[in-house]
């Protein structure tokens, strides 16, 4: 983890936020390289969901919470972490993380009992804060999908099963934030929730969990470190039947990576008005206050019925991680030297191509990159550098530590013979490329 955090910090991938005031506890930024790969990571995604899927459609709510929507979620009474302090210390901690009740911090046994500690963001909405008119910032985007139902059936004229998908910025005031981005207080999620027919949720809940196993292989990630837990009875969430979570070999251990869940008709049953006219077997507080009827009728047997809900939720730090550790290489070049590469997938790179001449302000030779980058740029792959510094061989090891797939050098020959030189970043082999067949081969390069 030291080194993955050291690299994020040197190659501008992320800083520690608010960090010359000190930094602000489980909050991140996301420097220049690193929000081109966590965008690539999110288009990979919305792609895969949105766009190969027709029975998809895409959201995009808002982050302030109106509280009824939680109160009848069930978060604002279960949505909590046990909590407890150290008498000698002053430190706070999840009971749940610690080992033989001992502080993590000083080491003694001194400890408070432990005691719910709700995780929502509460902030005040309008001029006069009094506690009347308050919201939450959303601790998942899975409800703002759920009350949008409705919205989204009837004006794209859905029918079951189909999904909403969404990416967006969630909170949670976590008690102990650790592993650099693995536990946050803000983040993001890449949630969707598929609606399907009573019966049929648990042969799409295993569909929906063989897809994302590929998914992730295809973003680089080692199978042989993934492995599924099927969570037990007693540690669901209150609105689960069942889950299975993708674990991922982090640095730091064996964790979460994607949650992929059975909620039933839990969610649409609680939105819903007049609950007592659907066969809905979540145990809630009847809702006297929404005034929508989350369901569908169904043609064949004329009666209405609440959809079942399958969720794959991915929180696109805890990927950004994963991408990245499986990436992270040091090679022995020998002789004593070595050489740190990231060996990410071409389309998840940050920086699709680097144009460098051959030598630093030659005037022809930069006329000639820039307009080799432009005709690239113009192929929207993803950004495509120039970059001017003279010195190919740091340039060529800059390039391999943060993922760039290929460097295209222009030298003399290019402006006598009309050739540029490819060079692969895995390989490091290089070859000659005319610069009438450059964008061809590059379009292929990322086919």
């Amino acid at each position: 983890m030291e080194d993955l955090v050291s690299l994020c910090k040197r190659r501008g991938f992320i800083f520690q936020s608010s960090e010359i005031y000190g930094g602000l506890q489980g909050v991140y930024d996301y420097g220049p390289l690193g929000v081109e790969l966590k965008n690539n990571l999110k288009d990979a995604w919305w792609s895969s969901m949105i766009y190969e899927n027709d029975n998809i459609e895409g959201l995009d709510s808002s982050i302030l919470t109106n509280p009824s929507v939680l109160k009848f979620s069930g978060h604002e009474s279960t949505f909590t972490d046990p909590m407890v302090d150290c008498r000698e210390c002053k430190s706070r901690w999840r009971a749940d993380t610690l080992d033989s009740d001992k502080c993590p911090g000083c080491g003694s046994t001194d400890l408070t009992d432990p005691r719910p500690f709700n995780l929502m963001f509460k902030t005040s909405i309008g001029p006069v804060d009094d506690g009347s008119n308050f919201g939450y910032l959303r601790p998942e985007t899975a409800q703002q999908i759920f009350i949008n139902f409705k919205n989204v059936l009837d004006s794209t004229n859905k029918s079951i099963p189909f999904g909403i998908a969404q990416i967006g910025k969630a909170f949670r005031n976590e008690i102990t934030p650790r592993n650099f981005i693995f536990r946050v207080r803000e983040f993001e999620q890449m949630e969707l929730e598929f609606f399907v027919k009573p019966g049929t949720d648990e042969d799409w809940h295993q569909k929906w969990l063989d897809k994302r196993l590929g998914w992730w292989e295809e973003q680089g990630v080692n199978k042989d470190k993934l492995t599924i837990y099927n969570v037990p009875k007693e540690e669901l969430a209150h609105y689960s039947k069942a889950t299975f979570d993708i674990m991922y070999e982090f640095p730091h251990g064996s964790e979460e990576l994607e949650g992929i869940a059975n909620r039933t008709d839990f969610d649409l049953g609680s939105h819903s008005k007049n609950q007592s006219e659907f066969d809905i077997s979540a145990k809630v507080e009847k809702n006297n206050e929404s005034n929508s009827k989350l369901a569908v009728h169904d043609l064949e047997e004329k009666k209405w019925f609440i959809p079942y809900v399958i969720e794959p939720s991915a929180g696109v730090d805890r990927g950004f991680l994963a991408i990245l550790n499986e990436a992270y290489n040091v090679e022995d070049l020998g002789e004593g030297k070595e050489r740190t590469l990231l060996k990410l997938k071409p389309h998840l790179a940050p920086i699709k191509a680097a144009v460098i001449p051959l030598k630093k302000n030659n005037d022809e030779l930069v006329v000639l990159s820039k307009k080799i980058k432009n005709e690239l740029q113009s192929l929207n792959l993803g950004r495509i550098l120039f970059e001017n510094t003279g010195n190919i061989g740091k340039s060529y090891r800059r390039h391999d530590e943060i993922g760039t797939p290929i460097c295209i050098t222009v030298d003399f020959d290019s402006l006598e013979k009309g050739t540029v030189t490819i060079r692969h970043r895995d390989s490091m082999k290089q070859e000659l490329v005319n610069i009438d067949e450059l964008v061809n081969f590059v379009k292929n390069f990322y086919a």
